[in-house]
């Protein structure tokens, strides 16, 4: 049986075109991945400059994807939500709050290996 999004190097483009789509919809309809994306285009030159070994770009390049990658989850689980129901529940609350928090926990992240990285420069 054929899976829906096909097999072998048909699933890979499918895939691709599937993750561009979304892609194009958090920029166009997200402000906060709009920001986001606009932090990472500020620091993505940065990282060549303060990274001293191809670890420490991995790290801070990294740190500022998966923020993106994160914004992204977010942004689908409160679509899910949403999608369900808009009505206020307890438990929707629950789900959007949890997915701002791995937001915010990216963004510590992020903070935590520029701070260390750098701070690592300056001695």
């Amino acid at each position: 049986m054929e899976k829906p999004n096909g097999e072998g190097f048909t699933h890979l483009l499918n895939a691709a075109r599937c993750s561009i789509q979304g892609i194009v919809y958090a920029f166009r309809h997200e402000s906060a991945f709009r920001q986001e994306l606009l932090m990472g285009c500020v620091l993505f030159p940065a990282a060549f400059w303060l990274a001293d070994n191809g670890l420490e770009l991995a790290v801070l390049l990294g740190s500022l994807l998966l923020v993106l990658a994160m914004e992204c989850i977010n942004s689908a689980v409160e679509a899910a939500i949403d999608r369900i129901s808009t009505e206020r529940h307890p438990l929707s609350k629950q789900a959007k709050d949890l997915g701002s928090a791995a937001v915010f926990f990216t963004m510590m992240i992020v903070v935590v290996s520029w701070v260390a990285i750098g701070l690592d420069k300056l001695n």
